[in-house]
């Protein structure tokens, strides 16, 4: 689970993060942006938990009354919606910790055994397998092939790689080598697709063919995902900071370097606001056009669970082992549930009902109290 972002390096990991998306029904800038309209009551409960065979630090994603999720236990899940009773379950070489994705009638996630997989979603059949040449720990994106011509998924791998295949037969379309691992979600926007990689890179690469347009020098390992707007990009680093870069000019706008932690969790991002975890046990919104701090609020463990925002309202969860609720405009808490071990994963919303996972191996919704 802490693989090194350098090879020999001791002191650094590039921790996976689970770039979860708002549910595959959402419009596409919902997905990209980490942004919800599901109306929510400032209260919630506990409507369900399931139990997997190891930590559950991938995110669920929800479609058509299914609720799909990875494990550390090395299989995929697909539960019931209403109640959280087992559809099936997919067993892969080793753990799951991808945010699986869903297209149409097919769920695709990376597996740490390095293959990506593509399941039927109402069975759990697999339809192929694309094997990289090592694990991946980010989740897959999709996209129209530019061409018309049917899905593309992209994904990237710790073999240095950003993969794009077709979602109809695996066969790859192209690879875009980087200088060391990609951990995060590739981000897709106006025919480019943006990630960040162990190098210090922020790369832009051309749709259609996989061909470099732009890379951007960060200087500090970037383990989580970008979150794409437009032609701006808005990401935290292992540099104890977050950003803003722009695409088209190729630099970096604004720079929020508060306190000398990392950022390994991936921002949600309105029309005015940036809000992102970092791993000084807070949750940071920052003005989208200065980095300025709005306000931040105070955990207990590192944030590391990337925050969804709904309502006026912002989930994310906490290693203090609590799941938090709290106000977008002025960050009070709201409401809170204490699971009692670390969340990383990054909640995801269906209808009322919100679904994250946790190290102690249970998947938990809830629902209006």
């Amino acid at each position: 689970m802490w693989p090194a972002c350098m090879a020999g390096a001791l002191l650094i990991a590039c921790l996976p993060v689970r770039s979860g998306q708002a549910g595959p029904s959402t419009p596409p800038t919902v997905r990209t942006l980490r942004i919800a309209s599901n109306p929510l009551p400032a209260r919630l409960k506990l409507l369900w938990k399931f139990k997997t065979g190891g930590p559950v630090v991938s995110s669920p994603v929800v479609a058509n009354g299914r609720v799909f999720v990875g494990s550390g236990d090395g299989h995929l899940y697909a539960l019931r919606l209403t109640n959280g009773s087992r559809l099936w379950a997919y067993r892969t070489k080793r753990s799951i910790e991808a945010t699986p994705r869903v297209e149409g009638d097919t769920v695709v996630v990376g597996s740490s055994d390095g293959n990506l997989y593509a399941l039927h979603a109402a069975t759990g059949a697999l339809r192929w397998r694309y094997a990289t040449d090592d694990k991946i720990l980010g989740g897959a994106n999709t996209v129209p092939a530019p061409d018309g011509k049917g899905i593309w998924v992209v994904v990237g791998s710790y073999d240095n790689r950003v993969h794009c295949v077709r979602l109809e037969t695996g066969k790859r379309v192209w690879a875009f080598e980087t200088e060391n691992y990609v951990n995060g979600m590739p981000a897709i926007a106006n025919g480019r697709v943006v990630f960040g990689g162990c190098d210090g890179m922020l790369y832009v690469v051309r749709l259609a063919d996989g061909k470099k347009l732009r890379a951007i020098e960060i200087g500090e390992y970037i383990a989580g995902s970008a979150t794409v707007d437009q032609d701006m990009a808005y990401l935290g680093h292992y540099g104890n900071a977050v950003i803003c870069a722009d695409l088209n000019a190729g630099n970096v706008v604004w720079a929020y370097r508060e306190r000398r932690f990392p950022y390994f969790s991936t921002p949600a991002v309105t029309p005015d606001r940036v809000v992102i975890g970092g791993r000084d046990k807070r949750l940071h919104c920052l003005d989208r056009a200065t980095g300025k701090l709005i306000w931040d609020f105070r955990t207990r463990g590192k944030v590391d669970s990337s925050p969804l925002i709904t309502d006026g309202k912002v989930l994310f969860g906490s290693e203090d082992g609590t799941f938090y609720m709290v106000r977008l405009s002025d960050g009070k808490e709201l409401w809170s549930y204490p699971v009692g071990a670390p969340i990383i994963s990054s909640p995801t919303i269906a209808g009322s009902t919100v679904l994250v996972g946790a190290d102690d191996g249970y998947v938990y919704a809830f629902g209006p109290a």
